[in-house]
């Protein structure tokens, strides 16, 4: 059975990450709430932390908005199908280092699962298109170098 209560925790999460509202944002979460960011494997748990994940990524797209495409919702778990929308403005963290701004748009396809408990997101994760974001960014170098040509 759909929970609109918890679509609504959804949006308003989505909309103060978008305002760079920090406290509001962490606010969303339980004490021990957790982001996972299933494209590069980081855990982000706590207050502490929850706050670092969202100024990482809103220093590399500051204009950063996520267009909802489908929100789905059942007891305790929201889906949502999305895209991420932004100026790469800032360094971008991955593992290992970097990438330096680039000043290129991204919209890039992302589905987002949560589990909220009492109201509040139990945990988050995130499986962006890692890939789409980079090839839209321009870093990939050249991959039609790196495919076999079948045939």
């Amino acid at each position: 059975m759909s929970n609109p209560q918890n679509e609504q925790t959804i949006r308003h999460g989505y909309a103060v990450a978008e305002a760079m509202d920090v406290p509001g944002f962490v606010n969303t979460f339980t004490p021990d709430g957790a982001f996972t960011d299933e494209a590069f494997g980081n855990v982000f748990t706590g207050p502490k932390e929850l706050a670092t994940m969202l100024q990482i990524f809103g220093s590399a797209f500051p204009d950063m908005h996520r267009e909802i495409q489908r929100m789905y919702s059942m007891d305790d778990m929201v889906i949502v199908e999305l895209s991420l929308q932004g100026t790469h403005k800032g360094p971008l963290a991955m593992p290992g280092g970097f990438v330096p701004p680039t000043g290129k748009r991204m919209n890039a396809p992302c589905c987002d699962v949560f589990r909220l408990v009492g109201g509040k997101i139990k945990t988050f994760n995130c499986y962006w298109s890692a890939a789409a974001v980079l090839a839209q960014l321009g870093v990939l170098g050249n991959l039609e170098g790196a495919i076999t040509k079948a045939g």
